[in-house]
């Protein structure tokens, strides 16, 4: 069974800049990431999929106990030195845990048994935190998912969802058993006789009056409960003593313009929806009068945003499209995920000090945006990077400290495995992330950008550098202008690559360099299909003026690992454009790869050969190359990431060795030498290490640049690293 959102904030007018004053101010950095695999076994190896989605605290704050639905099981972790969060294993549950509450020293979890979506089965287990065991359980009325516990920890609620068969008449309402809330009063012991089930049929102006499907819960301060029914798009508020309904309403509608709403590879903000149901997920209550939604969809909606609803159901706020615009240009935005875009799913509410403040999660881009409560007109703060998926959203306010966690694990096709990550306030000139960021366009809204896979500087400009996005953009293959004078990097200007007047569409562009004759020399890999690899000559507006190909015959020898990276040495006559070849082709030695060269004067083609360290766990290759003074420099990098990357550097090769021979012949090999480590710098920003550090530049001062490709977001977290280098 998917499982689907929890938690809850909210806000509102876009920070451009995310640089805020000269002054200090609270803001937070990610100070740790805690694999969830390193709580399992041998490192969770032979597991198939080890996620982290809800997450709790102990009320000193030291102790935090997450769901593992896939492992049947949950997890804890000592948090006392939250920059470096221990691993206390895990409890097993009997069940998939869908959430959990920690009351004094008790972890309660609720457990989904279910086999048949026509017989849902659940049970609440309570977990002795400091035994590690679990202990008393009862069975609940049907499938459990979201779990919330008073603030005097009198007594939980939770909704019982009795989740619909998507896959039965499209997912359409009515699906029986009718879903229901529990509350559990709480003493000494769990006791199964303190549980009552309330009924939440027969409402007026829902969709389904018999099918409620209750979703997420929160309780405020007065006892009082408030619950999401997602499907039936409204929200109920009920009294967690007596437990009656005191009132509901229809979470209503939102028509968004200036939204992308094609899958096509291109973002593309032109679009618009009409009269959209908002379907809230989680939520949460600001005080005891305001209720912040995050309107994911899950039937027929999804506004792509979060609302602030007055207890009598009318609007104070609705986000409508700004906190989606922010993620453009953030290099965040899911452009294959187009029909609920960054589809916000869960808020958390925190006070930090005197202030409110109000976290908002966007599962599919894989950030939080950070809102400070100014009534009804919340103010975005930040957006912090939040791993893949970000299913649960934790405030800590006592020890200034946010959590959240992931429910996404990609271990097995070679990507990261699920996290919980760590944040900390305290006062700074400016948060660390973003380190780049778009601003708007001519048209006035933000400049798309993803995927960034090669760097080139302005020989006259410094900080002026330019920037290709790759094949997960290739319908509309572009070059981005970046200011790196400024804090974040800018990027402030785009040119599409064209081909008679139209974009050049299934581009894959890897490289970039300043030609000499005017424009831009770009180098796009082939994919042995119907991409072939191309050395691209283009004017300043971004039309193609040459495409020149490989003889056919070194052509042939390629593999899907072609052109990463493009170059120039010499000038005039003697002038040589370089490629750099990803991987072995066929007929190279183990571990060797050539550096190709180009001479526009005669249009020749020669070589030199590399070689590559030898391959760990994963393979190794070359993601740039790039001319600098008296030598040429290369990245060299495993496909590797988190844990397991080892080899991410800078290689330098004397220019004067570099002397192509023809092709087809035997080619010279070059001698490399290490000039920097990367790993070290793409491990400071305390996430999880990424593989494709794959662009690099020096700039007219000397300064040096390097950049990551986030893959558009596509099993990516959507973190782009901009590393400032300095003078090497």
């Amino acid at each position: 069974m998917p499982r689907k959102t929890i938690l809850a904030p909210l806000a509102a007018s876009l920070l451009l800049a995310t640089s805020l004053s000269a002054g200090a101010e609270p803001f937070f950095d990610r100070i740790a990431t805690m694999m969830v695999r390193d709580n399992l076994p041998d490192g969770g190896k032979g597991v198939k999929e080890a996620v982290a989605e809800i997450i709790s605290v102990s009320e000193d704050g030291v102790t935090l106990v997450y769901t593992d639905a896939p492992g049947k099981q949950i997890g804890m972790i000592d948090l006392k030195d939250p920059a470096n969060p221990k691993p206390m294993g895990t409890v097993a549950v009997g069940g998939e845990p869908t959430s959990v509450k920690i009351v004094g020293g008790t972890a309660y979890v609720a457990v989904d048994q279910t086999e048949d979506f026509t017989k849902p089965a659940g049970k609440l287990v309570a977990v002795d935190i400091a035994a590690k065991t679990a202990g008393a359980e009862c069975k609940l009325p049907g499938q459990p998912d979201s779990v919330a516990a008073s603030s005097d920890g009198a007594f939980l609620a939770i909704a019982m969802e009795n989740q619909r068969d998507e896959d039965l008449n499209d997912g359409a309402l009515p699906q029986l058993p009718a879903g229901s809330l529990v509350t559990v009063k709480l003493g000494d012991t769990l006791d199964c006789a303190a549980i009552t089930e309330i009924a939440l049929t027969g409402l007026d102006g829902v969709v389904a009056a018999d099918d409620p499907e209750p979703e997420f819960v929160d309780i405020n301060d007065k006892g009082e409960i408030a619950l999401s029914l997602q499907e039936n798009n409204a929200i109920l508020i009920i009294d967690g003593i007596t437990g009656k309904v005191t009132s509901h309403f229809d979470a209503g509608t939102v028509s968004l313009d200036r939204i992308d709403t094609q899958k096509d590879g291109v973002i593309d903000l032109s679009g618009s929806m009409k009269d959209v149901p908002r379907e809230p997920d989680g939520l949460a209550w600001i005080g005891d009068d305001r209720i912040i939604t995050a309107n994911e969809g899950d039937w027929k909606g999804g506004t792509r945003g979060f609302t602030i609803f007055n207890r009598d159901g009318t609007v104070a706020f609705d986000a409508g499209n700004t906190l989606e615009h922010e993620i453009v240009s953030l290099g965040h935005y899911p452009e294959k995920r187009n029909k609920k875009g960054i589809e916000i799913e869960g808020v958390a509410v925190g006070q930090y000090g005197d202030e409110d403040l109000l976290f908002v999660g966007s599962e599919r881009a894989s950030v939080i945006a950070v809102y400070r409560d100014n009534g009804n007109t919340p103010e975005l703060l930040q957006v912090l990077p939040g791993g893949i998926g970000p299913e649960g959203l934790l405030a800590i306010p006592q020890r200034n400290l946010f959590v959240t966690a992931t429910e996404t694990d990609l271990t097995e096709d070679g990507g990261i495995g699920g996290q919980v990550v760590v944040y900390e306030r305290g006062e700074r000139p400016a948060p660390a992330y973003p380190t780049i960021r778009s601003e708007k366009g001519e048209n006035g809204l933000p400049i798309a950008w993803g995927a960034l896979s090669g760097l080139a500087a302005d020989p006259a400009k410094p900080g002026q550098l330019y920037a290709v996005t790759d094949s997960v953009y290739g319908a509309a293959p572009r070059i981005l202008t970046v200011d790196a004078t400024q804090k974040p990097a800018r990027i402030t200007a785009e040119l599409t690559v064209t081909r008679d007047n139209k974009p050049a569409a299934d581009l894959d562009l890897e490289g970039i360099a300043i030609a000499e004759q005017g424009g831009f020399w770009l180098a796009s890999e082939g994919n042995t299909k119907e991409r072939k690899n191309l050395l691209l000559h283009v004017d300043a507006q971004g039309a193609i003026k040459e495409e020149i190909e490989l003889p056919a015959d070194v052509a042939a020898t390629a593999t899907s690992s072609g052109f990463e990276g493009v170059t120039v040495t010499g000038e005039g006559d003697e002038q040589l454009i370089w490629l750099a070849q990803q991987r072995p082709w066929k007929g190279d030695a183990e571990n060797e790869v050539k550096l190709f060269a180009y001479k526009p004067a005669t249009k020749e083609w020669g070589a030199v050969r590399y070689q590559l360290d030898p391959k760990g766990a994963g393979w190794v290759g070359l993601s740039e190359i790039t001319a600098a003074g008296d030598r040429v420099i290369l990245i060299e990098r495993d496909n590797l990431l988190g844990a397991d990357a080892k080899l991410k550097k800078l290689y330098s090769v004397a220019l004067a060795d570099m002397k192509p021979a023809p092709l087809g012949g035997d080619l010279p090999l070059v001698e490399k030498t290490v000039l920097h480590d990367l790993l070290p710098d793409m491990q400071a920003p305390k996430g999880y290490v990424l593989d494709k550090i794959e662009g690099f530049t020096i700039d007219a001062d000397g300064e040096a640049f390097a950049v990551t490709d986030n893959d558009g977001v596509d099993d990516a977290s959507g973190e782009t690293q901009f590393l400032r280098l300095g003078k090497l």
